[in-house]
């Protein structure tokens, strides 16, 4: 059967996230998603963890609103580097929090906790406790990975043997991560690190996966890639949407060249802080000039979330308003979810769905066919989506200015149908 996952989300419990991030809005918006498999994230919090209880739990795996949870959990070391953990149960939550209490003092009052332990000795105790661990985000500038070490080995040491995943994050996919052979035999994920339930924010990422059935067993079959079980798709961002791909200042959001930040320190014209991008970083990085990719990686899809397509189509500048939300609701009742709708539905289908209009249909279909355009992010800023100017609107996505120079512009890819890739 194919499940797909998004295995990296924050509660309630988390700084920064929105109080409406709880179970039963969470798994509301994961079928409206198309949404399987959530990772309930933040489960050494007690109270989460309690309240996960209280759904009961079989084979690691419990239920709400018939969308299935499996326990995770994300833990800053003491270099900041981010760490994606898969818990196979509640006793084994504990017992983690048991062994990371000694070494965290907010770890009861954050659901993202810091401990005092680098990135191997966290590996320890995740695999002590027999969960499976990895990197979260692993490109990102700031609390990644890659932003402190240059390589596996660097930060897990004898522990690399034991990582089971490297979360790609929302400004790479798997053709900038594999210019890095050291990364080969590794599964990579695709999460949305979501910190609320919105349109344009939960399930923007995620992977799909083929198992028989829905346990933690089966999930880690599926990212250890025995028996069958293996991941069937990466989905996410196009990179250049995201807030970190180009080099770019913090302030002033100015993009810069490698070279030309280096040439200037690494600040601004302006005086603010010049923040490397994930795309330098990566060639940095690279030990091949070109992605090769290994026999066992699965294709990666570019989406946009739906709620933008939609307002940009619109002409509004955010996806919050009432115009956006009604069409969106519409699409979803009438076509199941919002990945049925960005891709598997036929585009004449969706101009006669109800409530649709032109506009929207249109852009879907022009995303579809790779005709919208991108402005990549950078320094803190997501990366602006347009419509061809054929359109009257060009609004950016996440709510930035849209820069009409195009000076940073790429052309998206065409989408095929997600079955092509069964």
């Amino acid at each position: 059967m194919q499940i797909n996952c998004d295995l990296h989300i924050h509660s309630k419990y988390s700084a920064a996230t929105s109080k409406l991030m709880d179970f039963e809005r969470i798994a509301i918006e994961a079928r409206k998603k198309g949404i399987q498999l959530v990772g309930s994230g933040d489960c050494l919090h007690p109270k989460w963890l309690d309240e996960a209880k209280r759904f009961g739990a079989e084979d690691g795996v419990f239920s709400v609103r018939d969308v299935h949870f499996v326990l995770t959990v994300e833990v800053e070391d003491s270099s900041r580097v981010h760490h994606l953990i898969l818990v196979p149960d509640t006793s084994k939550a504990e017992e983690l929090y048991e062994a990371f209490s000694h070494y965290s003092h907010d770890i009861d009052i954050n659901g993202r906790p810091r401990v005092i332990l680098n990135g191997e000795e966290v590996a320890e105790h995740a695999v002590e406790a027999e969960c499976l661990v990895g990197p979260a985000h692993a490109f990102t500038p700031w609390t990644a990975l890659y932003a402190y070490h240059n390589s596996l080995a660097d930060c897990y040491g004898d522990m690399k043997k034991k990582i089971s995943f490297l979360e790609l994050g929302l400004s790479a996919d798997s053709d900038y991560a594999d210019t890095i052979s050291d990364l080969h035999e590794l599964t990579f994920l695709t999460n949305s690190d979501a910190h609320s339930p919105w349109l344009d924010k939960f399930a923007r990422e995620f992977t799909r996966f083929e198992l028989d059935e829905v346990s933690f067993e089966e999930l880690a079959m599926g990212i250890h890639r025995k028996n069958g079980r293996r991941p069937l798709l990466n989905v996410g961002f196009y990179p250049e949407e995201g807030k970190y791909n180009e080099s770019a200042c913090v302030s002033c959001y100015k993009h810069y060249t490698l070279t030309e930040a280096i040439a200037r320190g690494w600040r601004c014209e302006c005086g603010g802080l010049i923040k490397k991008g994930v795309k330098d970083r990566v060639k940095e990085l690279a030990d091949l000039p070109s992605p090769v990719h290994p026999p066992h990686r699965p294709p990666y899809i570019h989406i946009i979330p739906l709620a933008d397509i939609i307002r940009i189509a619109l002409g509004h500048g955010s996806t919050h308003t009432k115009g956006v939300r009604t069409i969106w609701e519409e699409l979803i009742g009438q076509f199941g979810s919002e990945i049925a709708v960005l891709i598997d539905i036929p585009i004449e289908d969706i101009r006669r769905g109800k409530g649709v209009t032109p506009a929207v249909a249109n852009a879907i279909e022009m995303f579809r066919k790779g005709e919208l355009e991108i402005q990549p992010g950078g320094g803190g800023k997501y990366g602006v989506v347009q419509l061809p100017d054929t359109f009257s609107s060009t609004l950016p996505l996440s709510g930035g200015v849209a820069d009409k120079s195009k000076e940073h512009e790429n052309i998206m890819s065409a989408q095929k149908d997600l079955f092509d890739f069964e």
